[in-house]
């Protein structure tokens, strides 16, 4: 991993976003705007220009460059804030709070270098498992449009991440996706009461996109947010596998679930 530390590019140490001790997962950005290829040597000098921009940004109160990483055409990981930091990227506190964010120096389609680079994408990679290790991220990986109404990282980026953002040349293999019923219970618990659609686990989609394969959940709400659209659908799920009363409520319990794993590919723990 090529990491270029905040103090090593001219960045104050240490970011004065708001601290926090894990995330759910990473979510991947882009520029969004034009953006052509430069010298290696001039990479640092517009990440710097992208938190100058930030900071001027008095509508938005940022307290440091927006996202957690950047990551350069030539495969160069650009600390942001850095781990343990909360973003300030992904839309909205909620959103922000729930995942870290990297931004890829790409630009909007048509707007000049539009498509990453091999060497990019293994940058990506690279900040996403650097912010695992050292930022407890959890393994949801997604793109800011997840959630948040926007087109970033546009198509090209967000196709990769769909893929499960894999390394350039390796072919991933095949794992279900694990949900976990403690905490997937705990969204259901938490997330009805609140407005919006924050994402408090991001196992819930996986949930939900089960949900919508059956037929009981509307594809504009499969969103990660366990609201009561989705408990009103797996209390749907559990009447079709003959629970009824408080057996069929809506939350989650082990033997519902795993059926709903066993009949759309992902793994159940406790």
């Amino acid at each position: 991993m090529d990491l270029v530390r905040r103090s090593q590019y001219g960045l104050p140490a240490t970011s004065a976003a708001a601290a926090i001790a894990r995330t759910e997962g990473v979510k991947v950005h882009y520029l969004g705007s034009e953006y052509s290829s430069r010298r290696h040597d001039l990479c640092d000098d517009y990440v710097r220009a992208i938190r100058a921009s930030h900071l001027a940004n008095t509508a938005e109160g940022y307290a440091d460059i927006a996202y957690n990483a950047v990551v350069c055409e030539h495969g160069t990981v650009f600390e942001g804030r850095g781990p343990n930091r909360r973003s300030g990227a992904n839309g909205t506190a909620a959103l922000n709070t729930a995942t870290y964010s990297v931004c890829a120096l790409v630009a909007k389609e048509g707007g000049g270098l539009d498509h990453p680079t091999d060497a990019q994408l293994h940058g990506l990679r690279d900040a996403i498992e650097w912010l695992r290790a050292e930022g407890e991220a959890g393994d949801y990986i997604g793109g800011h449009r997840d959630g948040y109404a926007t087109t970033c990282p546009g198509g090209p980026l967000y196709d990769w991440v769909q893929r499960g953002a894999p390394r350039p040349g390796v072919v991933p293999s095949p794992v279900n996706p694990i949900v976990d019923l403690s905490r997937l219970i705990s969204a259901a618990s938490i997330d009805p009461p609140k407005s919006g659609t924050p994402v408090s686990y991001a196992g819930v989609r996986t949930v939900e996109a089960a949900l919508l394969a059956e037929g009981l959940l509307a594809a504009n709400l499969v969103d990660g947010h366990f609201g009561t659209s989705t408990i009103q659908a797996y209390a749907a799920w559990q009447r079709r596998l003959k629970y009824s009363g408080a057996d069929a409520d809506g939350i989650p319990g082990r033997r519902s679930l795993v059926a709903l794993g066993a009949a759309h590919g992902f793994t159940v723990i406790d």
